[in-house]
């Protein structure tokens, strides 16, 4: 019996280009997934790019067959920002944060802050859900805020389709129910 074959890693020229299409595809959704997050633009900024470090030096790993390019990219920014609010609720790398940042130009501030404006409703459907689990509240975000298709939401949240289905369809529900009664359960 001979071993499997498996087909040879792609080059790093062709992995460079196909790394650069995701980066390219999917940059204002991460940016735009942190700017929900927080209105600060350095963080949102600092949150991207460690984003994308994480997904550059894990590229080797990512299966298009397993999921979408999307969706693997998400789940990077939920542990990184998973990371972040650890880091920053223990008190952290404060001073190694503040002196390892970039300052960031005019341009980039004034884009951000933009991008920030233009989430300023999904912050605000964040902030009312706060009575919602958080599980709860990553699937209202992932399907009705980002778009995602619920079977690729449910490989990022780690769940059955079925079940992220059911749980849309309840939280959607206890949403209504928020806004019904001004954000009060």
């Amino acid at each position: 019996m001979t071993a499997p074959r498996h087909p040879p890693p792609p080059s790093p020229t062709r992995a460079a280009r196909a790394f650069e299409e995701i980066y390219e595809a999917e940059f204002d959704v991460v940016t735009s997934y942190f700017a929900r997050r927080t209105a600060d633009p350095q963080t949102a900024a600092d949150l991207t790019a460690d984003t994308f470090v994480a997904a550059i030096t894990s590229f080797a790993t990512f299966d298009r067959s397993r999921g979408t390019a999307r969706g693997w990219i998400l789940g990077i920014a939920r542990r990184v920002f998973a990371q972040h609010c650890e880091a920053v609720t223990r008190g952290r790398n404060v001073v190694a944060r503040i002196h390892g940042r970039r300052v960031l130009d005019t341009d980039e501030i004034a884009d951000l802050v933009t991008r920030i404006d233009a989430e300023r409703e999904g912050r605000e459907l964040i902030a009312a859900m706060a009575a919602l689990s958080p599980a709860d509240r990553e699937v209202i975000e992932l399907v009705d805020l980002v778009g995602m298709a619920p079977k690729h939401a449910a490989k990022v949240l780690g769940m059955s389709s079925g079940a992220l289905r059911i749980r849309l369809f309840r939280v959607r529900g206890k949403v209504r129910d928020l806004a019904s009664n001004g954000g009060q359960r």
